[in-house]
């Protein structure tokens, strides 16, 4: 069974940074990994993504400020936030998908709250 579980959320001030982790276990074989975000009373939204081999995809919104990254060493991704706003609020979730076996997962979700 693929699990994921995200970490790294927390309160940052605008302006400032953050990153998050997505770790992956019960799969060695993972060759998507993306990231999404859901604000309260809105949709989820896709953030970024990353495909073997380092292959990366933004949303329209990101705009430079955000890279994702991965160390296969760890089976984990990373999000790096950078010039956060109030509206990247959100919590954000990870979705892997695998080959062995051939499964998509998500996480649990993260909370990321900007504010001063």
């Amino acid at each position: 069974q693929v699990q994921v579980a995200e970490s790294g959320g927390g309160l940052v001030q605008p302006g400032g940074s953050r990153r998050l982790s997505c770790e992956v276990s019960g799969s060695s074989s993972v060759y998507y990994r993306a990231w999404y975000r859901q604000a309260p009373g809105k949709q989820r939204e896709f953030v970024a993504s990353i495909v073997n081999p380092g292959i990366t995809n933004f949303g329209d919104f990101v705009k430079g400020r955000f890279t994702i990254s991965t160390d296969n060493a760890k089976n984990t991704a990373y999000l790096q936030m950078n010039s956060l706003k109030p509206e990247d609020t959100a919590v954000y979730s990870c979705y892997v998908q695998s080959s062995e076996p051939a499964a998509s997962s998500w996480g649990q979700g993260t909370q990321v709250t900007v504010s001063s």
